[in-house]
């Protein structure tokens, strides 16, 4: 099923040239996919609100901390203003304390379109499974994987 993002353009069209752009480092092209006011969850760093903010977030975190990105969406699936792709991405990191370590994982994209553009854009992974690839040590692992249990828990309270 196509959206109208705008004329001839299609679901994995729009993967394709936002995969494009984190491969690529091209930030500024990122975030013209978003709306003015769009809001980017990453699963590492947290919301980010808006198109400045966005490109920052794949200049500074993405590209300021790995290389080598690929990312491959697949079994994209869009209905109205909301499209879902399972991916896998991979990276080689730059991290001081996890240089050249390689990364994979895989996820579940949600993307929410409004006026042809990304509206809000999150996902869902293993951190876990993530960050024990970086070879950080337990501690900092379970740390981490508390503080985004009780975040998960204070926003999804009944």
């Amino acid at each position: 099923m196509q959206i109208n993002l705008k004329v001839n353009m299609d679901f994995p069209t729009l993967l394709d040239q936002f995969v494009t752009a984190v491969e690529g480092g091209d930030a500024e092209g990122f975030a013209r996919l978003f709306t003015e006011d769009a809001v980017y969850v990453d699963g590492f760093y947290g919301p980010f609100e808006g198109r400045a903010a966005i490109a920052k977030m794949i200049s500074e975190h993405f590209h300021g901390t790995g290389k080598d990105y690929k990312w491959i969406m697949r079994d994209p699936v869009c209905v109205g203003d909301l499209g879902y792709a399972r991916y896998v991405f991979r990276y080689t990191s730059t991290l001081p304390e996890a240089e050249g370590r390689q990364v994979v994982f895989e996820g579940i994209s949600q993307f929410r379109f409004r006026d042809g553009k990304i509206e809000r854009y999150s996902e869902v992974f293993d951190r876990g499974a993530a960050l024990s690839q970086l070879g950080f040590a337990p501690e900092r692992i379970a740390k981490s994987l508390a503080r985004w249990s009780r975040e998960l828990r204070e926003r999804e309270k009944p």
